[in-house]
């Protein structure tokens, strides 16, 4: 299972139910995916596809979404 949380434009920002406990996000887009660690800080963990500009813009999303993310992976895996 691999729950949305939001999606902007082409992006999906997801998780994947059966993964690390570290918590993080997914995004996904037409040209590939990449992972995003939220702690300590918001930070590229992976990368398979996507454009400089891509991870640039997807990094943005995360920090502007970061309570939203925070809350739904609460919400999802529990405190």
């Amino acid at each position: 299972m691999s729950p949305t949380i939001f999606r902007d434009g082409s992006f999906r920002f997801y998780f994947f139910s059966r993964e690390e406990p570290k918590i993080h996000v997914h995004v996904q887009c037409p040209d590939g995916e990449a992972k995003y660690w939220l702690e300590p800080v918001v930070a590229l963990a992976q990368n398979h596809g996507l454009s400089d500009q891509q991870v640039r813009a997807a990094q943005r999303l995360v920090e502007e979404h970061i309570g939203e993310i925070r809350s739904a992976w609460t919400k999802h895996f529990g405190s």
